[in-house]
């Protein structure tokens, strides 16, 4: 998920809480006997206060964390890279040993079977690193 789609979820749902708090409160100083109307407009605009507050405390608490997130997305790209490459050195040795196979040998089909396997996981390491790179 995007750091601003996270950023606009938690604003959407503290503007919820916000707005149930307000209503509770209205609700409560409604509910007392003799309350005047001066308070329960005080309460409503209490509530409106804490939602600004708290989305602003999520837009400084998403902005704080952006750089961090870019940061992440990139060393897990790279870690990923390196264990698409294991396969690849794993089986490695699997292809040198058939290479006289690679036509019509017996160990043919263990040949390719192979080939495919390191040309597979070769393709995911290497763009695994060219996405991280790119970021």
């Amino acid at each position: 998920m995007k750091p601003h789609s996270i950023g606009r979820a938690v604003g959407i749902g503290l503007r919820v809480a916000g707005r149930i708090a307000g209503q509770h409160a209205a609700a409560g100083a409604e509910a007392s006997a003799g309350t005047p109307a001066r308070e329960v407009a005080s309460a409503a605009s209490q509530g409106r206060a804490a939602g600004q507050a708290a989305r602003g405390v999520a837009r400084g608490v998403g902005g704080f964390l952006r750089p961090f997130a870019r940061v992440g997305g990139i060393v897990w790209l790279e870690v990923m890279g390196v264990f698409f490459a294991l396969p690849v050195v794993v089986f490695a040795p699997t292809l040198w040993h058939f290479r006289a196979s690679w036509l019509h040998g017996p160990d043919h089909r263990t040949f390719l079977v192979t080939a495919g396997i390191m040309a597979v996981f070769f393709y995911l390491s290497v763009s695994s690193f060219w996405r991280a790179r790119r970021k």
